[in-house]
């Protein structure tokens, strides 16, 4: 399975954090749950646990999805 990538977080001013995958916003985190991601990602693999946070992660049935019939071209 391969490493999450393309996640990033913002802390801003009024004590929230943003994460952004690709882009885009992923999820907002506010108050106690903000400063727990926040001691989470400073000492553990940072794109893991964004990924693991906004829930944008691999769940490993993503080969046999591609050989369903309904996938197949």
């Amino acid at each position: 399975m391969p490493r999450p990538h393309g996640f990033t977080y913002e802390r801003r001013a009024d004590a929230s954090v943003v994460i952004t995958h690709q882009g885009r916003a992923a999820s907002t985190l506010r108050g106690g749950r903000a400063e727990k991601f926040l001691a989470e990602v400073e000492s553990g693999d940072a794109q893991l646990v964004m990924a693991r946070w906004t829930g944008a992660y691999k769940f490993g049935n993503e080969r046999m999805a591609k050989n369903h019939p309904r996938n197949r071209r």
